[in-house]
């Protein structure tokens, strides 16, 4: 079963540059968390650098920005440090928290099929419910989206 829109999003922990991150965490506050293909990407380091770019204004907004890809700490940790990312980045190897929220979809690439992570962001409320979401999503203009929605629900 996947998460969907006005549903609590499922118990889990997972493991992030910042150390260990759980549901619980979630609760009291607004969450962001998007999910991208690849780091160190043109398009995945764009996201991530206009996410950081309005994380001020998340933040005075009552919100936390999570990423998650299938990469290792490792990987996340020196894309982190490289562009400065002032938030925390899931490792999600398993792909539980990518199942969870059904984001693993059949991607094409130069004529090879492959499954992958179809970008995809969800906006989480105080309550630990998904109130918004955004799939196969276009990297410019998407963090000013998802912020002026947070904005409108305050």
């Amino acid at each position: 079963m996947s998460v969907t829109l006005n549903q609590p999003i499922p118990p889990f922990s997972a493991q992030a540059t910042t150390g260990e991150i759980t549901s619980e965490m979630f609760k009291g506050r607004y969450t962001v968390l998007y999910f991208y293909p690849k780091d160190n990407t043109s398009g995945c380091t764009m996201e991530g650098r206009d996410f950081a770019a309005l994380y001020t204004q998340f933040k005075e907004a009552g919100c936390e920005v999570i990423g998650v890809s299938r990469d290792s700490i490792k990987s996340h940790t020196n894309f982190c440090n490289k562009q400065g990312f002032p938030f925390a980045l899931i490792s999600d190897s398993e792909e539980a928290l990518c199942k969870a929220f059904d984001v693993i979809k059949l991607k094409k690439l130069y004529g090879r099929e492959y499954m992958g992570i179809e970008r995809s962001t969800f906006l989480i409320d105080p309550q630990g419910v998904v109130c918004a979401e955004w799939r196969k999503v276009k990297v410019a203009g998407h963090a000013q989206a998802v912020l002026e929605h947070l904005q409108s629900l305050q």
